[in-house]
């Protein structure tokens, strides 16, 4: 599997993993102006990694992706064919930060450091009056 791009060693933001569809609308490599549909494979209020790309795509290309009634601009930052198959996965970065970009809560994404006191499984019987 061929891989253009940064090395990605080093996140800014941790992912979170959602398949959500997506319809994407951009330019391929060979000028040529797309839509298709697709789907996220994990997201970032700053980017977001894209399954089922049937299209080859340069760095540094404008993609439009709409989710739901969301209209958002992203930058190719890298790109990924997948072995046996037409199909890519592409990096995406926003050009604008939206924090609630995808309508997930990314703070409740992080795993708690303290341990949470746990409900009563059982019900306290009624205090005698």
């Amino acid at each position: 599997m061929a891989s253009t791009g940064p090395d990605t060693k080093k996140r800014r933001q941790e992912r979170v993993k959602a398949v959500l569809p997506v319809k994407v609308r951009g330019k391929d490599v060979a000028g040529e102006t797309f839509e298709l549909i697709a789907h996220t494979l994990d997201v970032t209020p700053a980017g977001v990694r894209l399954g089922a790309v049937r299209r080859e795509l340069h760095m540094l290309d404008a993609l439009t992706v709409f989710y739901r009634q969301r209209k958002m601009e992203f930058r190719v930052i890298w790109t990924k064919k997948m072995t046996g198959t037409s199909e890519y996965q592409v990096g995406l970065q926003a050009t604008m930060h939206d924090r609630e970009a995808w309508w997930l809560n990314h703070s409740e994404s992080k795993v708690r450091e303290t341990p949470q006191p746990m409900a009563p499984l059982v019900a306290p019987a009624p205090s005698p009056a």
